[in-house]
């Protein structure tokens, strides 16, 4: 198909149909040149078609469909691959409902546990939602059905999130909030992104040339369509010269009309429009040219992958050897969502399953057990009945398992938590039984951490997330040891919601909200604070035990333009087969700019036979060991040491191994009267400048040879003149040193460096 060909047949008014959706979930066709009205439509876990009146928010029914885990759920599986499955079978449904976008995945960081929406975001740390993100949409585009990632960029809350302006310094963005989304454009290119409701810095993100140019199409190379969030589009002409293609849902026949007349009136390119529409049909037409109208699948399959998905993304948090449970005991399953399980969340993200197996219903293949309701699912104070009869049925069983977590009032898209207890119903329950048994499993529907007051006393936890439809049999496997749990926490659960770095500064004040904590976010803030936390990023169990060894590097040194095997031996030492996930994670080991503790910079998961070793590989290269730079506004790598640390969680290291990065070309040092001499001191031969000008002021420092005397008295004036302030320096030589002459040195100091 010849885009630009196609384009030059429009008239003015369909080009400007086509930057502005036809209804709530199609864009705009012209018949008379074969553009269909193609369809796009919610995800990202599963596949949400209305078929009746439409809504944005999962109000209305939609079409039957398979809820796969959430995102939330699937960062933690640490599995690329399984992942990638999950798309293709997103990808399957949308060819079959004739759906050539999905709307999805979700690339935002966790910034802050109470975020409502957190369950369809993957993590807090920017490589791994990039890298399961990537893997999303490469499965999804693999059976030609788009992805729409979102939301670009910086929609970390639900409050206010239409008008809040995010206000946040540069290095954080690149390093922590864009790092995602540019991992998963560059590495998994998705066809379309979508902006943002928030402002960032003032600007909306639908009219941020910066993020929609300069930064996604300039820097990353996207080459699809941008999209608005369902009504975030502020000024339609404004966010079109900003490089945003199209704007959902329809705005209207008057939006059209305001494009012509700004193109007529010299107010908007149409060169620009052209070049915007020309990007749309292209993803159009990607779609309409490979539609498969009977696409090879199963809706019986994909329930047994959501259930095997399920399995892989559970996190064992605690086990004191009560799991794996034996059929042969006497085992009580308590909790509502032991019958009906909390699997999914709210929202735009709601799918209609097409069938949900709930743990109770699973067991009954397994073992016979009992069961009590416990609390009601939507409420928070106790219900005395209830409790009363799951503690009767705890005294008289060998285990009693908990289904327990946030009901959907507690977590949703359109709201932020406010605190991260579950409810008081669910909490005295879980207390009440320990006091009468002492094998208390607790198995968690949430989507996002909560605190455990209870966590030292019960026997288990087993972190479910929201597994998807397929999440009570997932349990069941799990509990019953069919296979091991493998997930790790792709976020760190603090102690107390107090504890996060976003505390004082979430969600904000009305309509602004400023990230103080810079680049410290997750287990960057909790790391470097040295602070405890429940459970770690990175952390889970299984039930068998893994030996690290060997660690070995391809080189000692590492060239800025070079790349770095990393091998570890992985040893399976116990008696069960299952699937580990290393985590390499590096560390800057030299003085320079201020950097986290560590930092993730690879993950692997494979699966070990009990006594079977296997190497697992990483590839570095020095992207991996940069931070990014404000001054120069790029990533920039510092030549020096660091340390490799490779372990099962950011907190079980077990093994590291030390290497050089070789220098890269020196940083340019912006020199002004206000710069010290250890600012200038910096710049490769610049003693052949500055050195004859202050000479003077060394002497009056007592210090000679360009500042290079030895001596502690030396050592000490040395400190005192590193200080110092250019400006200041005339103050110590008699009026000899003039600001012509200093002016003059920084003209030839900044000279040099070009």
């Amino acid at each position: 198909m010849d885009i630009r060909k196609l384009v030059s047949q429009m008239t003015l008014e369909e080009k400007a149909g086509m930057l502005n959706g036809r209804d709530f979930w199609h864009l705009k066709g012209v018949e008379r040149l074969g553009i269909p009205p193609v369809m796009v439509t919610d995800g990202p876990h599963g596949l949400r078609k209305q078929v009746a009146q439409a809504d944005h928010l999962g109000i209305n029914a939609s079409v039957p469909a398979t809820a796969f885990p959430t995102a939330a759920a699937l960062a933690c599986s640490f599995d690329r691959e399984l992942v990638g499955e999950v798309g293709q079978a997103l990808g399957d449904l949308c060819q079959q409902e004739d759906v050539a976008v999905i709307l999805g995945p979700g690339a935002n960081i966790k910034r802050s546990p109470l975020c409502g929406r957190n369950f369809e975001y993957f993590s807090e740390d920017p490589y791994l939602a990039g890298e399961i993100a990537a893997a999303h949409i490469r499965g999804v585009q693999s059976r030609n059905v788009g992805t729409s990632l979102k939301h670009f960029a910086m929609n970390n809350q639900e409050t206010r999130r239409m008008t809040v302006d995010v206000t946040c310094d540069e290095r954080a963005k690149r390093e922590i909030y864009l790092a995602a989304f540019e991992r998963a454009v560059r590495k998994g290119k998705p066809w379309t992104v979508m902006c943002s409701y928030n402002k960032i810095d003032g600007v909306y993100s639908s009219e941020n040339a910066w993020l929609l140019r300069d930064v996604l199409r300039g820097e990353w190379g996207f080459d699809g369509y941008t999209m608005t969030d369902w009504g975030a589009c502020n000024d339609h002409v404004r966010g079109v010269a900003a490089g945003l293609n199209l704007a959902m849902p329809s705005l209207g026949d008057a939006a059209d009309a305001e494009v012509v007349r700004a193109v007529r009136e010299g107010r908007l390119s149409e060169q620009v429009v052209d070049d915007a529409v020309a990007e749309v049909l292209d993803v159009v037409f990607r779609y309409a040219e490979h539609r498969r109208k009977d696409p090879d699948f199963s809706l019986g399959a994909q329930h047994h992958l959501a259930r095997k998905v399920a399995r892989e993304c559970a996190v064992l948090l605690k086990n004191d050897g009560t799991l794996p449970l034996s059929s042969n005991r006497k085992i009580a399953f308590i909790g509502a969502f032991a019958a009906a399980p909390r699997y999914q969340g709210g929202g735009s993200s709601h799918i209609n399953a097409y069938e949900v197996t709930p743990a109770l219903e699973a067991v009954r293949s397994v073992a016979q057990v009992s069961y009590a309701q416990g609390y009601a699912a939507d409420a928070n104070d106790a219900d005395a009945k209830l409790l009363g009869e799951a503690v009767a049925l705890a005294s008289v069983s060998d285990v009693a398992v908990v289904f327990a977590g946030l009901p959907d009032s507690f977590e949703s898209e359109g709201f932020d938590r406010t605190h991260l207890r579950m409810p008081d119903c669910q909490n005295e329950l879980i207390e009440a039984l320990c006091a009468v048994n002492d094998h208390v499993v607790v198995v968690l529907h949430n989507g996002a951490p909560v605190e455990m007051p209870w966590a030292d006393k019960v026997s288990a936890i087993l972190e479910m997330y929201l597994g998807g439809q397929a999440v009570g049999g997932a349990a069941v496997d799990l509990l019953f040891g069919a296979v091991s749990p493998s997930g790790k926490l792709a976020e760190t659960f603090p102690l107390r919601l107090e504890d996060n770095p976003s505390y004082l500064n979430f969600p904000g004040d009305g309509d602004r909200v400023t990230y103080a904590e810079g680049v410290y976010v997750g287990y960057r803030w909790y790391d470097a604070r040295r602070m405890p936390v429940r459970f770690p990023f990175g952390h889970g169990l299984s039930y068998t035990t893994f030996a690290y060894g060997n660690l070995r590097l391809s080189a000692d040194t590492l060239m800025q333009d070079g790349e770095l095997e990393v091998s570890v031996d992985v040893t399976n030492t116990g008696r069960f087969g299952a699937k580990e996930i290393a985590q390499l994670y590096v560390h800057s080991a030299h003085a320079g700019v201020s950097r986290p503790e560590q930092e993730l910079k690879g993950f692997e998961k494979v699966y070990l036979a009990p006594g079977e070793t296997r190497t697992v590989t990483f590839r570095l290269c020095s992207r991996d060991f940069a931070y990014y730079n404000t001054d120069i506004h790029d990533w920039y790598a510092e030549g020096g040491a660091y340390e490799l640390r490779v372990g099962a969680s950011s907190r079980d290291i077990r093994l590291t191994a030390a290497v050089e990065l070789a220098p890269g070309k020196p940083l340019p040092v912006h020199v002004t009267l206000d710069s010290t001499f250890a600012d200038i001191r910096k710049i490769p031969g610049g003693e052949k400048v500055y050195g004859p000008v202050l000479g003077d002021v060394f002497k009056a420092f007592g210090l000679m040879d360009n500042a290079a005397m030895g001596g502690g008295a030396a050592a000490m004036a040395e400190s005192l003149l590193t200080g110092t302030p250019l400006h200041s320096m005339k103050s110590y030589t008699d009026g000899r040193l003039t600001d012509e002459m200093l002016v003059e040195m920084v003209r030839q100091l900044n000279d040099m460096q070009k």
